[in-house]
């Protein structure tokens, strides 16, 4: 009997272990801004002026110019929010960025189109290792490892600015 327990106990303390490596835990200064900069490929995650860390990204898959209207491969231009998380993504962990605001939503239904939505930071599941750089509907692509950090430091209600 107490051979078994110890058993399950090592069997427990392992699993635990090997679900807690998507999840990283942050301590440092918090993010008070994300920035994007999309011509660069760059994002930052900011406090203050200070650059806590930067990483390459990727893209929609025609980068250039602000979203207009769903399946434009277009990723947003302008000022946003944080504002949820799914650590059960289909594309590893990401955060939801509150595309589209009114003024997105006025402008598409002049246009006659729909804005689209779900744009999110997330990272690149195996399925998509060969989508090249610029490979999403909109959102903003890392890696998988970089995604648990910046997870684990942007918080819901930071704001994100993504410029050309």
């Amino acid at each position: 009997m107490g051979f078994l327990r110890i058993v399950l106990a090592l069997a427990l303390g392992l699993g635990l272990g090997a679900c807690s490596g998507k999840f990283m835990r942050y301590d440092g200064p918090p993010v008070t801004q994300v920035v994007v900069q999309k011509g660069e490929r760059r994002m930052y995650l900011l406090n203050g002026s200070e650059v806590l860390k930067a990483y390459d990204v990727g893209l929609g898959f025609a980068p250039v110019g602000h979203k207009e209207k769903r399946g434009d491969g277009k990723t947003p231009e302008g000022d946003y929010t944080i504002d949820r998380r799914n650590p059960n993504s289909e594309f590893y962990l990401s955060i939801g960025i509150d595309y589209p605001r009114r003024h997105d939503t006025a402008a598409a239904s002049e246009a006659g189109v729909n804005p689209g939505g779900d744009i999110f930071i997330h990272g690149r599941p195996w399925k998509y290792r060969d989508g090249g750089r610029d490979w999403t509907a909109g959102c903003i692509a890392v890696t998988n490892r970089e995604m648990r950090e910046i997870y684990a430091m942007v918080k819901d209600g930071t704001p994100i600015r993504i410029t050309p």
